[in-house]
């Protein structure tokens, strides 16, 4: 464990040792795209990073993974708060396969497609928001189809990836964890593995607090209120102010639909893992979807650890999200 953490700080056992030179050799690259998204109808930023070999193994193709940033992000958040790029360079240092890495700007808009459209108006009349109208007021609100369709198709034409969806994975934080395993299951054709930190990944639970069985959901637009608490705002344009919609982008109800489908002969389930800090506020709703997952028989990886809902916390795993989609996605 101890390992796993030093590496996540972008340190490495051997590092002392490292010359510049040799750090030099294996240092990825870090650049920002422009691309058109036709599901938001928008221009879109897009911080990508190639891996260290991708500059003199021209003709090697590498793995796709796409990381999500959380409600108030951008697309710069997973390099200049997260260090991810750092502790990317720090897993190839150490031996671990390399990946493409895909930084999306997803707004606030929660990687799915709205129950609604949003006020889009309004949106470009708010002078509180630091990010341009132009980008962030989208005509249409397909934020699931955008990462999986728009952001993997530019990458797949741009840059040498495994254009194939065993060499796909995909992660993401908070709002980001929910993305990230949503539409992996929405898409098991484009995804192969999904990583979650800090999740608000069974957004309709209600208690009890700390979470013990039989959980307790949201059935009313009062309870889906309340459940919601200060991200009402933002869900119920997402998700509608009915459990028919959040039923549709529930990960517990994805995953036992998916499985489902998967015994009939249709596309396998995602390979899922997902952690939270033990003083997360989200803590319980990740400890209902581990058990419902359990419940079902659906494989995962679960783990809580010391921590709260902090940038600090992300930093110390991401080591172990990279590592458990390169685990799953490299290679194929």
């Amino acid at each position: 464990m101890r390992a796993v953490r030093l590496l996540a700080l972008g340190l490495s056992l051997g590092g002392a040792a490292v010359s510049s030179a040799q750090t030099r050799a294996v240092t990825g690259t870090v650049r920002t795209d422009t691309l058109w998204s036709p599901s938001l109808g928008a221009y879109k930023a897009l911080v990508v990073y190639l891996p260290p070999s991708y500059r003199t193994a021209d003709r090697t193709r590498f793995p796709l993974l796409v990381y999500l940033h959380g409600r108030s992000g951008n697309e710069r958040n997973w390099v200049d708060a997260g260090a991810l790029h750092r502790t990317m360079d720090s897993l190839a240092r150490s031996g671990a396969p390399e990946a493409i890495i895909a930084m999306p700007d997803g707004d606030d808009g929660w990687y799915a497609t709205w129950n609604q459209l949003g006020d889009v108006n309004a949106c470009r009349a708010d002078t509180t928001r630091r990010e341009p109208a132009a980008t962030y007021c989208v005509p249409w609100t397909r934020y699931d189809d955008y990462i999986a369709r728009d952001i993997v198709s530019h990458m797949d034409a741009r840059y040498r990836t495994k254009a194939n969806r065993e060499s796909r994975g995909i992660a993401g934080l908070s709002m980001g964890g929910f993305g990230a395993i949503t539409v992996a299951l929405q898409y098991p054709d484009v995804f192969a593995a999904a990583a979650s930190h800090s999740g608000v990944v069974s957004p309709r639970y209600l208690g009890p607090t700390p979470f013990a069985p039989p959980p307790r959901y949201a059935n009313t637009t009062a309870e889906l209120q309340a459940a919601a608490g200060n991200l009402w705002s933002e869900l119920r344009w997402v998700m509608g102010k009915d459990t028919i919609g959040w039923n549709a982008r529930d990960p517990g109800q994805l995953a036992q639909r998916l499985q489902l489908r998967a015994a009939l002969g249709g596309p396998p389930l995602p390979q899922l893992m997902f952690d939270v800090g033990v003083a997360d506020a989200y803590v319980d709703q990740n400890r209902d979807v581990h058990a419902t997952l359990t419940r079902l028989g659906v494989p995962h990886r679960y783990a809580e650890w010391p921590g709260a809902h902090s940038w600090s916390y992300w930093q110390a795993h991401a080591a172990e999200s990279l590592q458990f989609l390169l685990g799953n996605v490299a290679g194929r």
